[in-house]
């Protein structure tokens, strides 16, 4: 057995600044189910939204994110988590990430614009800042004589007092599988956070690495935490299309800095969709290009920055102009094909500003976390700013707490589960599932696809437990448990929303209801 004071599942911008703000203190455990930089976070092109111009003010930035958010943000914690914004980026800034600099302009450093902005804040390292920032924290982690780093390791279930037959709420670690010796370890600790991101790899395109499963949301939901609002999928409308290249995301400042949608034809069709055109919200961009993909038998739609002076985009769009002109496409010359693909789990696991969920013990932060920030629709380049806020909140709050003398704990049973006999099944139903949310669970839905959806779910989710209970775990079995956990939270939650709001549109409910509520789904 593993011992630790805190563990820490997950390796992305929030767990790194969970490890890195409590190692000088505490004993820290931290699993990622591959290498320690293989997550959205090192994935994250276009930066991080913080109030850094004089020109800017905490006030606009946390009215855009309100009004991105469609009514159900909550005010308290956009204030918070704006308000403390630049102490986030002043830290990152003296550990060394080395953003984009202009000495022309009064903070030092170039700041660009995304949609739903109104004021250049996004603080960047070229077109990959989630890289830039990892791989720096990622150096001091590995370095850090507290932290104790896991990688190849997966979790599987968490530790909670009612497997232990204990009276209390609460979580005391987590059991894991070492994939490199296929040996599930136990992992005993005072505090348990989930820093394990979103769930993207439940539909068939997306933007996600192949990590995003919803570990941490199935998890935390089978511990007995409530989870909110997970029926806002955020879609990126700017996936790259290509045959030859796998979900090459194409970063909202393509379109910050002057890109203009096309169809193939060459017509530009924002205008006609939302004033702000090529600027407005991820959603309403997202929505616009599935309907003139459908109203035009589309495979994609092309994205143009090209009359922009070549310089000016090999500056930018460095790895963006690289890696598409690996595949052919010299986008000085020539537009972009691009299509919506999942991008962004707006939804999860119901916490406080501290990271608290609802049991004892256990913390969720970063994309996994539903703390109220993104609402029904997630501003552009919030998402990091929220990791490094309540990343940090959440270290102080464990910080500060009593020491908790641990319970007697056993080892992981497998003493009456045998070897799978057809790993098939487990790749069967794993595309079975990802093309089910795709199909039915879009980025328009309607009843009757949502039902379809919950059907499939529900007679996959008695395999895959059916399977689970009888074999030896494996990282895909784990993985696909966790995916169809979550995707049923995500049809539950469609389900009950009755209107039109942020990133859920409803052909059977297409207006938005005067008064906007969250979605609240608790464990039985």
């Amino acid at each position: 057995m593993l011992k630790f004071d805190v563990l820490i599942i997950g390796s992305g911008l929030a767990g790194m600044t969970l490890a890195l703000h409590l190692a000088e203190r505490r004993k820290v455990g931290l699993i990622t189910k591959r290498d320690l930089l293989e997550g959205s976070s090192t994935y994250a092109q276009g930066g991080i939204a913080a109030v850094l111009d004089t020109d800017d003010s905490v006030q606009e930035h946390i009215q855009d994110t309100l009004i991105a958010g469609a009514g159900i943000c909550n005010e308290e914690t956009t204030r918070y988590i704006v308000e403390h914004s630049k102490e986030a980026i002043d830290w990152l800034i003296a550990l060394g990430v080395p953003f984009t600099k202009d000495e022309t302009h009064e903070t030092g450093y170039h700041l660009t614009r995304e949609g739903g902005h109104s004021h250049r804040r996004i603080i960047h390292a070229a077109d990959a800042t989630g890289a830039a920032v990892t791989s720096t924290l990622g150096q001091k982690i590995k370095a850090h004589p507290n932290i104790t780093l896991l990688e190849e390791h997966i979790a599987i279930d968490l530790i909670t007092s009612a497997k232990l037959g204990l009276e209390d709420k609460r979580v005391y670690g987590a059991y894991a599988l070492d994939k490199e010796a296929d040996e599930v370890v136990t992992i005993a600790a005072q505090h348990t956070i989930l820093a394990s991101g979103g769930a993207g790899k439940v539909y068939l395109y997306t933007t996600n690495p192949d990590t995003a499963t919803g570990d941490g949301i199935a998890m935390g939901w089978r511990a007995g935490c409530r989870v909110g609002n997970m029926e806002f999928i955020q879609f990126h409308p700017t996936c790259l299309y290509h045959p030859h290249s796998k979900s090459f995301l194409i970063t909202e400042a393509v379109r910050g800095e002057g890109g203009i949608l096309r169809l193939p034809d060459g017509t530009r069709f924002m205008p006609k969709h939302d004033p702000r055109a090529e600027l407005a919200p991820r959603d309403v961009v997202a929505r616009a290009i599935d309907f003139e993909m459908k109203k035009h038998g589309l495979d994609c739609v092309h994205l143009d920055i090209s009359y922009k002076p070549a310089s000016f985009i090999k500056e930018h769009f460095p790895n963006i102009y690289a890696h598409c002109l690996e595949l052919g496409i010299d986008i000085t010359q020539q537009p972009i094909p691009v299509v919506p693909a999942a991008h962004y789990t707006c939804g999860g696991l119901i916490t406080d500003l501290k990271g608290r969920t609802d049991v004892e013990g256990l913390y969720a932060v970063g994309e996994v976390a539903c703390t109220g920030l993104h609402g029904a629709n997630r501003l552009a380049s919030n998402s990091l700013l929220e990791c490094m806020v309540i990343g940090k909140a959440a270290a102080e709050h464990i910080l500060a707490a009593q020491t908790l003398a641990l319970p007697n704990i056993p080892d992981w049973d497998d003493s009456r589960v045998t070897d799978p006999d057809e790993e098939v099944v487990i790749s069967h139903n794993w595309d079975e599932l990802r093309r089910a949310m795709w199909d039915y669970v879009g980025i328009v839905r309607t009843n009757k696809r949502l039902e379809r959806a919950l059907n499939r779910i529900k007679l996959l989710s008695v395999e895959i437990n059916e399977y689970y209970s009888h074999f030896h775990v494996s990282n895909d079995l784990i993985e696909l448990r966790n995916l169809v956990q979550t995707a049923e939270l995500i049809v539950r939650s469609a389900l009950l929303r009755k209107e039109s709001r942020g990133l859920h549109y409803s052909r059977d409910y297409p207006d938005t209801l005067a008064e906007g509520h969250e979605t609240v789904l608790t464990p039985d």
